[in-house]
C-alpha cells in the first residue's frame, strides 16, 4: 500500500541539450500540474520565439539567462503531486563547469533520471552523471532514452544503449538500474504509453515514479538523533520538562529503549518521545521529536542519542569524498568550521589523498590543489570528535560540510568514505 502523501525528491541530469528541461516540462504539462496563468506566460513567450506549439522546456528554465541561452545554469527546484504521490524535482545543469549544483540537488534525492539521447548514445557527460549519483548513493536511477523520435524509435537503438549504460554501472554501486524509451517532445512513455513503440513493455515513467518503493531507502537499522536544542518550558504544567529537540536522522526510537549519549557515553532510557500533536511510542526517520530521560545528563546541541547496543563511531580523524564549491581554491592546513548534523566543530584538512578525473573517472594522486567542481579523497582532522557513520550506510550522519569563517561561505561538501 502507498502511502498517499510520500515525497519523493528526483533529480534530472544529462547532457546539455539531452532535453531535461522538455522533461520535466512535459511531466508538469500532462499531469495537469501547470497553473493557468503561468501556462499563459510560456504560450506567449513560445509565440515571440516563434515556436508552433507550447516551448515545454520554459516551465523550468527560470532564471533569463537560461531562458536567453537555452540551457540549464542552476538547480531548478520544482513541486508537483499527483492522487499518488508529491514530488520535488531538481533539475540541475549538464556543463562540466556546474558539477557543484549537480552535487547540490542530488544529495537528497531518492531517484536520479538520467537523459542519453538516442542519437548519441552514452557519451563522457553520461559517465559523470553516474558517477555522481553513485557517490552520492542515490538509491535509484531511471535512464530514460530520449529523442527516440528521431530514431524511429528503433528498438536496436534502444538495446544497444541499454547495454552501454549497464557496462559502466556494473563497475559503480548502484542497487536499482530501470530503462524506459521517451520522446519529452512528443509525450511517448512520460505520463502516457506511447503507441509508437509496442515492444516496450515497462511502465510510463510517471507511472515508475509514483509507483517505485522508497520507504526502504531510509536506514531504520542504525538509530540516531543528533540534538538540536533543550527545551526547558519553565511553565505551570512543565515545570521539571527536560526535553532534547531534533529531528531522527535514522533508526527507530521507542519509549524504554537504553539509549547512550555520545560524546559522553552516559547511559540511560528514554522516558517519553513528544511531537507538536502530543505523545508517541515511537520516533523514526525523519520525525522531529522531543525525547525525555529519565536520569538527568548533561546533554547540549550537537550531542548525539544512539541505542546503547549500536554506536556510531566517535572520530577526529575522517577521510571524505569532498566536492570543492567554492570559486577560491582550497588554502593548504586552512581552518574551517565543519557542520555535522547539529554539530559544528573547527576542522582542517590534513591531506589530499587523490583527486578523481570527472572526465575519465581516473585517480590522480599528483594534484593535490582543491578548486571548483573538483571531486577528492580528503583527511580531515577535527578539534572535538564528530560521532559519524559511513555515508554508504547513511546519508544523514554521514555528511559533512565545511565553512569558510572569514567569509562565512559554504565552500565544500563531504561524504565520509
Amino acid at each position: 500500500m502507498l502511502d498517499n502523501n510520500q515525497l519523493l525528491r528526483f533529480t534530472t541530469a544529462g547532457s546539455v541539450d539531452d532535453g531535461k528541461s522538455t522533461l520535466i516540462g512535459r511531466l508538469l504539462y500532462d499531469s495537469k500540474s501547470i497553473f493557468e496563468d503561468q501556462l499563459e506566460a510560456i504560450e506567449s513567450t513560445s509565440k515571440k520565439k516563434g515556436h508552433e506549439g507550447v516551448d515545454l522546456a520554459l516551465f523550468t528554465d527560470g532564471l533569463r539567462d537560461e531562458r536567453e541561452q537555452g540551457i540549464t545554469i542552476d538547480v531548478a527546484y520544482r513541486y508537483f503531486t499527483t492522487p499518488k504521490r508529491k514530488f520535488i524535482i531538481a533539475d540541475t545543469p549538464g556543463h562540466i563547469q556546474y558539477t557543484r549544483n549537480m552535487v547540490t540537488g542530488a544529495s537528497t534525492a531518492n531517484v536520479a533520471i538520467i537523459l542519453v539521447d538516442a542519437r548519441h548514445g552514452v557519451i563522457e557527460q553520461t559517465k559523470r552523471h553516474a558517477f555522481i549519483a553513485s557517490l552520492l548513493q542515490i538509491p535509484h536511477i531511471i535512464v530514460c532514452i530520449n529523442k527516440m523520435d528521431l530514431v524511429d524509435f528503433s528498438e536496436e537503438a534502444y538495446n544497444n544503449i541499454v547495454s552501454q549504460f549497464e557496462s559502466i554501472s556494473s563497475k559503480m554501486l548502484v542497487k536499482d538500474v530501470r530503462f524506459i524509451p521517451i520522446s519529452a517532445l512528443l509525450g511517448d512513455n512520460v505520463v502516457n504509453r506511447s503507441e509508437h513503440m509496442s515492444w516496450y513493455q515497462g511502465a510510463p515513467l510517471l507511472h515508475t515514479l509514483e509507483t517505485m518503493h522508497i520507504s526502504s531507502d531510509v536506514n531504520k537499522v542504525d538509530a540516531r538523533f543528533p540534538v538540536q536544542s533543550v527545551l526547558r518550558p519553565q511553565s505551570e504544567d512543565f515545570r521539571d520538562y527536560r526535553g532534547y529537540a531534533g529531528r531522527v536522522a535514522s533508526g527507530i526510537f521507542r519509549k524504554g529503549d537504553e539509549v547512550t549519549v555520545m560524546p559522553s557515553g552516559f547511559t540511560s532510557k528514554i522516558k517519553s518521545i513528544d511531537t507538536f500533536e502530543g505523545e508517541v511510542n515511537e520516533a523514526y526517520a525523519p520525525m522531529s521529536v522531543s525525547i525525555t530521560l529519565e536520569d538527568d545528563i548533561d546533554i547540549s546541541r550537537g550531542d548525539m542519542i544512539v541505542r546503547s547496543n549500536n554506536k556510531p563511531e566517535a572520530s577526529q580523524d575522517i577521510e571524505v569524498m569532498l566536492c570543492w564549491l567554492n570559486n577560491n581554491p582550497a588554502k593548504p592546513r586552512a581552518k574551517y568550521t565543519i557542520k555535522h548534523t547539529s554539530n559544528d566543530q573547527k576542522a582542517m584538512i590534513k591531506e589530499v589523498v587523490y583527486k578523481i578525473d570527472i572526465n575519465t573517472l581516473e585517480r590522480n594522486s599528483e594534484d593535490k590543489d582543491l578548486k571548483m567542481n573538483d571531486i577528492s579523497k580528503v583527511k580531515i582532522r577535527t578539534t572535538k570528535p564528530l560521532m559519524i557513520d559511513s555515508y554508504r550506510e547513511n546519508r544523514t550522519t554521514g555528511s559533512i560540510i565545511l565553512v569558510d569563517d572569514t567569509t562565512n561561505e559554504t565552500v565544500a561538501a563531504g561524504m565520509v568514505v
